[in-house]
């Protein structure tokens, strides 16, 4: 039997990883359980992790894994559409030829075929490749709805404290704007697209890093387009 808190916890982390595809951190977890210090979200996972329902990846930064949902919770987001139309993604880059779109594929398996895009840099800004180098498989509840979906890279560790590391393939559902908080692809002054975390600061933008080696980007609205957002990730070990 779970408490009401252990039960507020792995709501709260099972919503976060269905919308960034990664955990959330332990400073947000205190943050949405309005706990004081970080101790507490221990004791919490810990009992967690003891009972069954998530379970600790080692050295891995902040690695989560949901292993089974209480009943009260089983049915979070059963109500996610599976995408099963085609659709023709944008490439996440500019100033080149318009190239033929790919389609998305639905497998019999429930995955769906995406088409990868290139690279995203998680670091220092990189251009996107706009050719698709080959197509990739995705599960259908990543996806949301009819939305337009396409796959990335990423190349750098900028991003590793939210559990996106070099090599990892994020999913990013295309749309050209963004809430605090999300993790978004940017495309800066129209040239060079990267994988941060968005906030906005009055008529200005940060894109910040996950990682304390990489300074926050300060700039002017209109240098930033955002692309879309990240819901899913997949890792190959």
């Amino acid at each position: 039997m779970l408490t009401k808190k252990q039960i507020q916890l792995l709501e709260f982390i099972q919503k976060r990883m269905a919308r960034d595809g990664v955990p959330p951190s332990f400073d947000e977890m205190k943050d949405a359980l309005d706990l004081r210090s970080k101790s507490g979200i221990h004791r919490l996972v810990t009992a967690l992790e003891e009972r069954g329902f998530i379970r600790r990846l080692p050295h891995r930064a902040r690695a989560l894994e949901i292993v089974r949902l209480p009943d009260t919770l089983a049915d979070l987001g059963a109500a996610r559409d599976k995408a099963v139309a085609s659709f023709t993604p944008r490439v996440v880059a500019s100033g080149q030829p318009t190239r033929p779109r790919a389609a998305m594929n639905v497998l019999d398996t429930g995955a769906v075929e995406l088409p990868l895009m290139g690279r995203i840099a998680a670091g220092v800004p990189i251009e996107a490749i706009s050719e698709v180098s080959h197509h990739i498989a995705v599960p259908g509840t990543m996806l949301s709805g009819r939305d337009h979906h396409y796959a990335l890279e990423v190349k750098g560790d900028s991003m590793i404290e939210a559990g996106i590391n070099d090599g990892d393939v994020v999913v990013i559902r295309e749309q050209n704007s963004a809430d605090n908080g999300d993790i978004i692809v940017a495309l800066v002054d129209g040239s060079e697209a990267t994988l941060k975390r968005y906030r906005r600061r009055g008529d200005m933008i940060a894109l910040e890093a996950a990682n304390p080696a990489y300074e926050t980007r300060i700039l002017p609205e209109e240098s930033v387009r955002v692309q879309g957002r990240l819901v899913g990730l997949i890792r190959s070990y």
